[in-house]
């Protein structure tokens, strides 16, 4: 992704005759919260994993969860388990229900992805 900065604005339209196709929000580590974010991937490598006679266990994606560590805005870290919300230009994430601990253990879960290519 090839990122302009444009520090003196605050339009996301355009500055000085360039217009853009995105904005990017980022959030400081001294002012956000630290949280736990877990990216799902789909379960099975293949479309149909039980076809052709094949074991469909062989074709468990081992990449199908990936725990990272992230820096979110402060008011997610007060969210309650089960609060949606929307990442910029990731998915729409849920608060677990269970390991989620209102303002001292963020955890969120993707629920949806902005693409997806799997049918392509």
């Amino acid at each position: 992704m090839f990122i302009t900065v444009f520090p003196d604005t605050r339009i996301i339209t355009g500055t000085g005759g360039v217009k853009v196709k995105a904005a990017t929000t980022w959030v400081a580590v001294a002012d956000g919260a630290p949280a736990e974010v877990r990216l799902y991937d789909r379960l099975f490598l293949d479309a149909q994993p039980d076809t052709g006679g094949k074991e469909f266990l062989a074709s468990l994606n081992p990449n199908s969860l990936k725990v990272i560590q992230a820096v979110v805005e402060p008011s997610l870290a007060i969210a309650k388990p089960d609060d949606k919300f929307q990442f910029e230009r990731h998915g729409y994430f849920v608060a677990d229900r269970v390991d989620h601990v209102q303002g001292t253990r963020p955890v969120f879960n993707l629920a949806v992805g902005l693409k997806d290519s799997w049918w392509k």
